[in-house]
């Protein structure tokens, strides 16, 4: 592997640049950026606080690093063809995209909970992941030979192509930090003075105290774990920390238990100032202020710091927040989130709109009545219908009465009028048209007998005409608007004759329907 002092430049040449680019020793570090003061409650006590922005792997998580190595060591070349692993979503999801750039590897098998998301799981489908679920505890016991962690364990060994790494079990996990997380963060801030992570599988914490034990054996190490009775994704609680297998009791120096409320509001702030980041991420911070917040009480904030006076401080930003936004609004109030304005419109309007379906009178009438274009020239009376077109006018019935197109069929709505707002201006008046839109052409007997006509619709100004095309487009209609509406019409001379003619209307219907239209033909 290459050294990432080769490639400041950043960039990644040639036929294996995926894999280059997904390789730590290809890379420049992974950033690490020190809160501001308005984030840092303990600026003032001599305490600088700094992420270690994981999520700025191409995978976009702290699990990268160790399915990189885990990978790198159980996969067989021209042998293995299926990667299968029981994890929660980032390992994982990792795992598949390492599995692909790294080792050609296009089958990867995600086992895990039947409680997981519904956001997370169309998460791993969308990168291509096999799912299985299984019942049971959500972090079942690695040993517990009724969860998946052990069917996995189980599939791997039916088959010399397939390969479980087992996260729980792997010392190739920890041992990721080792090699790379740690000596990136020793080389960009040799004057650490407490690392920060969080106890999940327990290998970020494992990995990164053994490498800081060795290297900087004065550095406090401190492990977060969930508070007893509370999830937040990725960490464990303390009693579910007891059969995990590697050496994390040996590489942490102080432990904090952390709620998911903190741990979603700390993540949200973050986020918003500019440090995109999960909830584990604000768990991580949180469980550091918590630890501070102590010594500080007790007078021992001080002891922490290096001979610079100063006491600098990593947490570790593990991955990203999308995957989690629901579960944002379910923890924490509404106080927290801006309100939606004209909320109401979330519900209506549903479907789409195209410029080409609102024409110009003058280019649409002549298609429709094969009238000569200057339709201001001619009586509208001495014009009529084409074949396989309808003109259908919303306005009131008496202002239909008093002067429509020829032939044209009046389905006035109650929702407007010649003085009307647009729909486009006022929610209230879009809601209330595009729902009397949908409910008219809900009638299937209406619906079928425009469904072979070219359907123009006409209104005063032109916007209520323009929604009812979406409404019919969106059911299959060919259906345009007149842009402008009767008010365009009046414009170029259309409409100006006074009372109108009495037109024929083409088969029963009569120029005035009611929202039960009768069929067309």
């Amino acid at each position: 592997m290459a050294n990432s002092s080769s490639n400041e430049r950043n960039v990644y040449f040639g036929s294996d640049s995926l894999k280059k680019y997904f390789d730590p020793d290809c890379q420049p570090p992974l950033p690490l950026v020190e809160l501001p003061e308005y984030l840092n409650p303990y600026y003032h006590d001599g305490v600088r606080i700094y992420a270690k922005m994981m999520t700025m792997h191409p995978a976009n998580n702290v699990k990268a690093m160790p399915a990189l190595n885990m990978l790198e060591t159980s996969v067989v070349p021209n042998q293995t063809n299926r990667i299968i692993e029981y994890s929660s979503g980032s390992t994982v999801i990792s795992m598949s995209m390492i599995a692909r750039v790294m080792h050609g590897i296009d089958d990867t098998r995600a086992f895990l909970s039947n409680k997981t998301s519904d956001a997370k799981l169309k998460l791993m489908q969308f990168f291509g992941l096999d799912i299985t679920l299984f019942g049971g505890p959500s972090q079942p016991e690695p040993t517990d030979h009724r969860g998946g962690i052990q069917s996995a364990h189980r599939q791997a060994k039916e088959s010399d192509a397939i390969v479980n790494p087992n996260q729980y079990e792997n010392d190739d996990n920890w041992q990721a930090h080792i090699r790379w997380t740690g000596p990136q963060i020793f080389k960009q801030l040799p004057e650490i003075n407490v690392l920060c992570a969080g106890i999940g599988t327990s290998g970020t914490m494992t990995g990164l105290g053994t490498y800081f034990k060795s290297v900087k054996p004065s550095v406090t190490r401190l492990g977060v774990c969930t508070a007893a009775g509370d999830r937040v994704p990725g960490p464990r609680s303390y009693a579910l920390l007891r059969p995990v297998e590697f050496p994390w009791k040996e590489a942490v120096d102080t432990i904090e238990e952390v709620g998911s409320a903190h741990s979603y509001t700390l993540s949200l702030r973050l986020c918003r100032e500019g440090l995109v980041c999960g909830p584990s991420s604000g768990f991580n911070l949180q469980g550091l202020f918590q630890m501070l917040e102590k010594r500080k009480a007790a007078g021992t904030l001080g002891d922490l710091a290096g001979s610079d006076g100063v006491t600098h401080c990593v947490f570790l930003c593990c991955d990203l927040p999308y995957q989690y936004v629901g579960e944002y609004f379910q923890k924490l109030g509404p106080e927290q989130f801006p309100p939606i304005r004209n909320e109401r419109l979330a519900k209506v309007d549903l479907h789409r709109y195209d410029e080409s379906w609102e024409r110009d009178a003058l280019d649409v009438l002549p298609e429709v009545y094969g009238a000569p274009r200057s339709l201001a020239d001619s009586h509208l009376s001495e014009i009529t219908l084409k074949p396989q077109h309808r003109v259908i006018d919303l306005r009131k019935q008496g202002d239909f009465r008093a002067w429509h197109l020829p032939e044209s069929i009046n389905l006035p709505l109650s929702s407007i009028g010649p003085h009307t707002p647009s729909p486009f201006s006022d929610p209230a008046v879009l809601e209330a048209q595009w729902v009397e839109l949908e409910q008219i052409f809900r009638d299937g007997r209406l619906v079928s007998d425009l469904g072979s006509h070219h359907v123009l619709v006409v209104c005063y100004d032109g916007d209520t005409a323009r929604v009812a095309t979406s409404v019919l487009r969106a059911k299959g209609l060919e259906a345009d608007s007149v842009r402008g509406g009767f008010h365009a019409l009046q414009m170029f001379g259309i409409g100006n004759e006074g009372p109108a003619v009495p037109t024929k209307v083409p088969g029963p219907v009569p120029a005035t329907v009611s929202v039960s239209a009768v069929p067309l033909d």
